[in-house]
C-alpha cells in the first residue's frame, strides 16, 4: 500500500488516479471509474468526481493507495 500525500482536501477521484499515473489521461481515469474498476474504502465507486479526504483508501487492481493530509510550510 502506498501513502499519497495531499496538501489540501478534498481531491476528486479521477484527478488522483491521473496524477498518480494509474491512468494515462483524465478520460482514461473516468473510464476506469465508470467500468467499476475502482474501489473506494473497499466499495466500488462510480462517481468520477467523488471527493476524497485524508484516510480514504483507493484500490485499482493490485494497486492500493491511502490518502494522507500533510501541512505545507505556509500552513505550519
Amino acid at each position: 500500500m502506498k501513502d499519497v500525500e495531499i496538501t489540501r482536501e478534498p481531491i476528486e477521484l479521477h484527478k488522483l488516479i491521473k496524477f498518480e499515473g494509474l491512468a494515462a489521461s483524465g478520460g482514461e481515469a473516468k473510464a476506469l471509474i465508470a467500468e467499476g474498476k475502482v474501489l473506494l474504502n473497499r466499495v466500488v465507486e462510480t462517481q468520477k468526481r467523488k471527493k476524497l479526504v485524508s484516510g480514504d483508501c483507493i484500490e485499482i487492481g493490485e494497486t492500493k493507495l491511502t490518502l494522507r493530509l500533510v501541512a505545507t510550510p505556509e500552513q505550519s
